[in-house]
């Protein structure tokens, strides 16, 4: 339940207060003096406080209202607090919400709007409280992960890219075949160094090999080598990536575009070690850890027959499937910030525009983005105009002509102000209404659109 702390030397507000708000099952506590207010939330968990203006020494200048205010706000931030004022203290209330208090109301009130408000800030009080947790986890689970691996650089901030992380770092010390799969763009290759760097080889070469940049009648030689005369220009011999990469690992990116022949000597190099040179009849011999990773559906490629199912099933003894940036919003502005060099910063309409745009080329897309708009932006603090990104129409997730003002209005005055009500009624998160709220200049608190 939650919990209100009423401070006030008149026992008679306390107690129409704690009545009031009862009704709305949430429990009050009360103190008739800043002294005996501090020391109530010194041992009491409390949600919000509603403080007097003027107490017993001094009725009219809400001198001791703005020290009382001082104390809370310095020793609890986080602390919604609602001032009641008289008319003769209203200048002193406004200037202690411009320093932020949640919200001021005079006397005497109106319940309904009273209610409403403590309602709405309780609600996001503690929607920041979990955030906060949430944050303060996940910032745990980042030094743990740091501090047991070699993460090689990498920025994350999303759950989801921790998760692959996490199994990545798992099984980097087996020498099993792993397939990274996911979009273009989403940072596959990053999470093979990470594994490589973890792995019992890490002290061995890490060879790449991007099998959609060659024509097919190349990559048989670039994997596996060729002797003098194997095909039209080879003048010399030459070891192929397998060669190279003995004793360390391989990277195979867009392993779904290697050519069948290829992937029938791709499939025997992986069960028994054991390859030839094209031109070559001596076999020789590797241990080499084989990472693979594709954007393409093999399971379709398989039915249609482009890709052998055997091999497949060699590649993805461990798959890791990373998603791409859309699904990981929270890595935006991480990587967003990282990406812009030192005097350089995101400005809110910049933020909200890296959040709504739906990146289909992924990180790659996200850095170019960034080093572009750095580089033209005229100031040091980023617009959205900067980015360059293309205005989002209607057929984004929340198109700007869904709701109008009247009717966001006339939902929260139907809630009476409650936002997590009118949010259900209109049929959208808490969050997406706060953000039309912005949009359309409605005051969040209740109170002062009134």
């Amino acid at each position: 339940m939650p919990v209100v702390l009423v401070i006030d030397d008149n026992r008679s507000i306390a107690m129409a207060l704690g009545v009031l708000l009862s009704l709305h099952d949430i429990e009050v506590l009360s103190a008739a003096s800043p002294d005996e207010g501090m020391a109530v939330l010194a041992k009491s968990r409390v949600d919000l406080v509603i403080q007097d203006m003027n107490f017993a020494a001094d009725t009219t200048s809400g001198a001791e209202g703005v020290s009382l205010f001082g104390r809370i706000r310095g020793r609890y931030p986080d602390l919604p607090v609602i001032l009641l004022t008289a008319w003769t203290s209203l200048d002193a209330a406004v200037d202690l919400i411009k320093a932020g208090a949640a919200d001021y109301l005079a006397k005497p009130w109106d319940d309904q709007r009273l209610v409403a408000s403590v309602k709405n800030l309780i609600e996001l009080g503690q929607a920041n409280r979990a955030l906060q947790q949430r944050m303060q986890r996940e910032r745990k689970h980042k030094r743990e992960l740091e501090s047991r691996f070699d993460l090689r650089g990498l920025v994350w901030r999303d759950a989801a890219t921790e998760r692959v992380l996490v199994m990545a770092c798992q099984v980097a010390r087996s020498d099993l075949p792993v397939l990274i799969t996911g979009p273009n763009g989403a940072g596959k290759e990053r999470i093979a160094e990470i594994i490589q760097a973890n792995s019992l080889v890490r002290d061995g070469p890490f060879v790449t090999l991007n099998c959609g940049a060659l024509p097919a009648e190349l990559i048989e030689a670039e994997l596996f080598g060729a002797e003098a005369g194997a095909y039209t220009g080879a003048t010399q011999a030459r070891e192929g990536k397998f060669e190279a990469a003995d004793g360390g690992t391989l990277f195979l990116d867009e392993i779904g575009n290697l050519p069948p022949a290829g992937q029938m000597k791709l499939l025997r190099v992986l069960e028994t070690g054991r390859f030839q040179r094209l031109g070559s009849n001596r076999e020789r011999q590797v241990k080499v850890r084989v990472i693979s990773a594709t954007n393409a559906d093999l399971p379709a490629m398989i039915r249609s027959g482009a890709f052998r199912q055997d091999l497949l099933y060699r590649l993805n003894v461990i798959e890791l499937a990373l998603p791409p940036l859309a699904e990981r919003t929270d890595d935006v502005l991480a990587l967003a910030e990282h990406f812009l060099p030192p005097g350089k910063s995101l400005s809110s309409s910049a933020q909200s525009a890296l959040l709504n745009h739906s990146w289909p080329g992924n990180v790659r897309e996200l850095k170019n983005v960034m080093q572009r708009a750095a580089l033209l932006a005229k100031g040091s603090e980023l617009a959205a105009a900067d980015l360059g990104l293309p205005i989002q129409g209607a057929s984004s997730a929340e198109p700007e002509s869904a709701l109008d003002k009247e009717a966001i209005e006339q939902a929260l005055a139907r809630a009476s102000g409650v936002v997590s009500q009118a949010a259900h009624e209109l049929g959208l998160s808490r969050q997406a209404l706060y953000r039309r709220m912005d949009r359309f200049g409605i005051s969040r608190n209740p109170a002062e659109s009134q």
